[in-house]
């Protein structure tokens, strides 16, 4: 029985009473480029309130790009983000980045110019990134995937899809087109959290003939 008076709560930094490790990831995040979407947990071993300088990585506040992140992903330990500060220009003749010291060769040039912009990085719902994965700059993954424990993401991921390796690619979809398409019309992560608990059992079963029933 779902004890009804019972009221999740997004704005919590701790979700588990007791447990240091986990936080709801939102709440440890200053950085207005950095968004992160309700009950997003990340795992740390040592300290998990350092995510935004220990896992996102070469994120310079002079290039402007974007880390999203939305609802109820699970972010294990050790997973990094890349952002475009760490992307030399490889078309370039020379892949030293002159304009991020400018002052000793030229003070005209512009520190943004030093590597290729790929734009933001921009993950969807339920995604569940595994232990030690690294995410490339401007890499878009979409809800439900699932990222390999040491996986290096090169490339756009889809909805549902399980990747692995170095570069990352397909091993497999975690449901049929037709499930994946009925789950991406549900949107379970946008209904309010009293419907959510209402639906736990759908949720964590495994048995997609039931979604039109909540759709």
């Amino acid at each position: 029985m779902t004890d009804t008076a019972f009221h999740p709560n997004p704005a919590i930094k701790y979700p588990r009473t007791g447990d240091k490790t986990s936080v709801y990831l939102k709440n440890v995040i200053s950085k207005p480029n950095i968004i992160v979407g309700d009950y997003t947990i990340y795992h740390d071993f040592s300290d998990p309130c350092v995510f935004e300088t220990k896992n996102v990585l070469y994120h310079y506040p002079s290039n402007n790009d974007k880390l999203i992140i939305g609802k109820f992903c699970a972010v294990a330990c050790g997973t990094k983000f890349i952002m475009n500060g760490g992307n030399h220009k490889i078309a370039a003749m020379s892949i030293y980045t002159f304009p991020v010291f400018a002052e000793q060769w030229d003070k005209s040039l512009k520190v943004t110019d030093a590597w290729d912009n790929k734009g933001d990085t921009v993950v969807g719902n339920d995604v569940w990134f595994c232990f030690e994965s690294l995410i490339m700059p401007g890499v878009h993954i979409a809800d439900g995937a699932v990222i390999a424990a040491r996986s290096v993401v090169t490339k756009n991921v889809g909805p549902y899809e399980i990747v692995g390796g170095a570069p990352a690619k397909l091993i497999r979809k975690r449901f049929d087109d037709a499930t994946i398409k009925d789950l991406l019309r549900l949107k379970w992560w946008d209904w309010p959290a009293e419907k959510i608990r209402a639906n736990l059992d759908f949720l964590r079963g495994e048995d997609p003939s039931l979604i039109n029933s909540l759709m």
